[in-house]
């Protein structure tokens, strides 16, 4: 008999996700960049093994520079190069406690 398994749904927080994008670009922050562009939420994707979305509470504050490079190709953004963007700023999911940290402290 083989089960089926099926991995959660990722939870949706739209609150939370619109409180990341209250912050600024935490890679700008952390080394010093110029943040040119509007703050992301990012979902991280470094040790995702599905297409599946990680949930909205583990999402990220990136600018676009950072994240998908549309409109502001001056940084490294981490869907362009998502090992390239490991290797210079550490994995995606190193940022969550911070995001989760700053966020805490909005709310108090």
């Amino acid at each position: 008999m083989t089960a089926n398994f099926k991995p959660p749904k990722a939870k949706k927080d739209p609150a939370y996700l619109a409180k990341v994008r209250e912050l600024g670009c935490c890679i700008c922050e952390a080394f010093g960049e110029m943040q040119m562009s509007p703050t992301t939420a990012h979902h991280p994707i470094h040790g995702r093994f599905s297409f599946a979305k990680a949930p909205d509470n583990t999402a990220i504050p990136l600018c676009d520079g950072h994240h998908q490079g549309t409109f502001d190709n001056s940084k490294l953004a981490i869907h362009r190069g998502k090992e390239t963007w490991a290797e210079k700023y550490g994995l995606d999911t190193d940022w969550i406690d911070a995001t989760r940290d700053k966020i805490e402290r909005m709310t108090r």
